[in-house]
């Protein structure tokens, strides 16, 4: 590849067309959107919000989430990767969250806690981003291949429980109409991608969602309740639900979810350098995981949860090679809005999962295809770069083969375990450091006494 000229625009920082803009941030609020709202349906359920007070924890959740995008795309000071980057809730904090509520008797004090909790980790958090940021030089293309594939193999169940239907506990879970949405939605996808050139191929994904919801109305799975009830404007109170509440038990769980999601962050910030061809140095990781960070401290004043990067959007950005962060930053704006305008966030919401589902496949699949194609070049005609990439995928892929692998554990414990992400990751790190790192000493060691070497030789035979 051809050194790029010092007065070229790098693509990262290529401002597009408004309508291009447009449509392309807003395809990736479309891949990113369920993963958003998840979070918050599933903890305020918890709570026992009513309907209205759930619907305006997801607009905060929104409305935090594209805070965060734009401080990771447009960057202050030392603050934001300034990569195509976006950041939303991160799903590691469900099942802490959802544990604080449960150990709290008064159920209205159990969100104040959590957003107590998340307001210390978060600035914790950001005073570790620099320390945190040096493991970078523990991330060769073998470590980083490995864990950008580990990245697209955890999160395609999610695209495969999309498929299957809104609801696992339905009787019409994984109907053949459920998974045939799914299937005509991937293969619209696929078309648009292979007979479709220029702007329409590059938004296949958002015209896919499109045409996928048209074809499920006539089967009654296209539901327009959400924006017939919906507010038109709606402005996310600061501390809606209470000023935030500080307990210690909480504040340790949420550390270590926030030291899971620095790591997951910076290995997707590896990931997304290595697509957009602007690698991921220490300086870089350093400012995305002070936006990753700082975000997450700012969110719960709006009543929103810690946030992370968000895996799915990096396979997005490596289908269509739109590779400029103010597309994303776009985006971000898009979930701005959203926050502050419930009518317009139910708008996605009419999206069906198998629809998502469908269009999560080729998401998903193409983030694994980078990790593949990152460890084509990491020397795998070497032993023991295949172990690592061997046993650190094994490890990696446990939670999703084997989802009660770590039943006996404690719950702290599992919140790490239960990541195959951050697993495979340390794995890969590790085993990197026994194999290539301590070896070289060994092999500097032969070539420094060839003799013994050859007598070690001879008695070999």
């Amino acid at each position: 590849m051809t050194a790029q000229r010092a007065d070229e625009t790098h693509p990262v920082d290529e401002k597009l067309p408004a309508l291009k803009m447009a449509t392309t941030g807003l395809q990736h609020v479309a891949a990113m959107y369920a993963g958003v709202v998840a979070p918050p349906l599933i903890v305020g359920a918890a709570v026992g919000l009513s309907g209205t007070e759930l619907t305006f924890l997801t607009g905060a959740c929104l409305f935090t989430a594209g805070l965060a995008t734009f401080l990771q795309t447009l960057g202050v000071w030392k603050i934001g990767a300034r990569l195509p980057f976006v950041n939303g809730v991160t799903f590691a904090g469900v099942a802490p969250m959802t544990a604080i509520v449960a150990s709290t008797d008064d159920k209205s004090d159990a969100l104040p806690i959590i957003f107590g909790a998340v307001i210390v980790a978060g600035l914790l958090g950001f005073l570790a981003a620099p320390f945190f940021s040096k493991a970078v030089r523990f991330f060769p293309p073998v470590v980083t291949g490995t864990v950008i594939t580990l990245i697209g193999v955890s999160l395609l169940p999610v695209a495969f429980g999309w498929a299957q239907g809104p609801n696992p506990a339905a009787d019409d879970y994984g109907s053949r109409t459920y998974l045939g949405l799914a299937a005509t939605t991937l293969v619209i996808v696929l078309l648009l991608r292979r007979f479709t050139r220029g702007f329409v191929k590059q938004i296949a994904v958002l015209l896919g969602l499109v045409i996928g919801t048209l074809v499920a109305i006539p089967f009654g799975v296209t539901d327009f309740g959400p924006v017939a009830d919906a507010d038109v404007v709606g402005f996310p109170t600061p501390f809606h639900f209470g000023a935030p509440q500080f307990q210690v038990a909480a504040i340790v769980s949420m550390i270590v979810v926030m030291v899971v999601s620095m790591t997951e962050s910076t290995a997707d910030m590896l990931a997304l350098g290595e697509i957009v061809e602007r690698p991921a140095d220490e300086r870089t990781i350093a400012a995305g995981l002070r936006a990753d960070t700082l975000g997450s401290a700012i969110s719960p004043l709006f009543n929103g949860f810690m946030c992370s990067a968000f895996a799915q959007n990096i396979g997005l950005v490596a289908m269509t090679r739109i590779r400029s962060r103010y597309v994303v930053a776009t985006g971000g704006a898009f979930l701005v809005l959203m926050g502050l305008c419930p009518m317009a966030a139910s708008l996605i919401a009419v999206v069906p999962r198998p629809v998502l589902g469908g269009a999560g496949v080729v998401l998903f699949g193409s983030v694994a295809a980078s990790g593949i194609q990152t460890l084509v070049r990491a020397g795998l005609d070497k032993d023991n770069n295949v172990l690592i990439v061997a046993v650190s995928l094994a490890v990696g892929i446990i939670p999703i083969t084997a989802p009660e692998f770590y039943h006996a554990f404690p719950e702290t414990a599992k919140i790490v375990l239960d990541s195959g992400i951050s697993t495979g990751c340390v794995a890969a790190v590790a085993l990197n450091l026994v194999f290539n790192h301590l070896g070289r000493q060994r092999d500097a060691q032969d070539v420094t006494h060839p003799m013994e070497a050859g007598e070690e030789i001879a008695a070999a035979h």
